[in-house]
């Protein structure tokens, strides 16, 4: 493929589509969800650790996966 063989107007529209902020936001809400499901976790196993149950213990009652 040459350079001569792009469609100048197909990319000129994709260029015109393309939102610098999608790319910027998109990684921040991701990390707002594993962070999260982080703290989740955490505060889960530090309820099994309060109740006396070990982490297979836990496992086995499908407490933890």
């Amino acid at each position: 493929m040459s350079i001569n063989s792009i469609d100048h107007d197909e990319m000129t529209g994709i260029a015109n589509k393309w939102d610098f902020m999608d790319e910027v936001e998109a990684p921040k809400a991701n990390k707002g969800v594993k962070s999260a499901e982080a703290r989740r976790r955490i505060e889960q196993l530090k309820e099994i650790r309060d109740s006396g149950l070990t982490l297979e213990e836990a496992r086995e009652l499908g407490l933890i996966h």
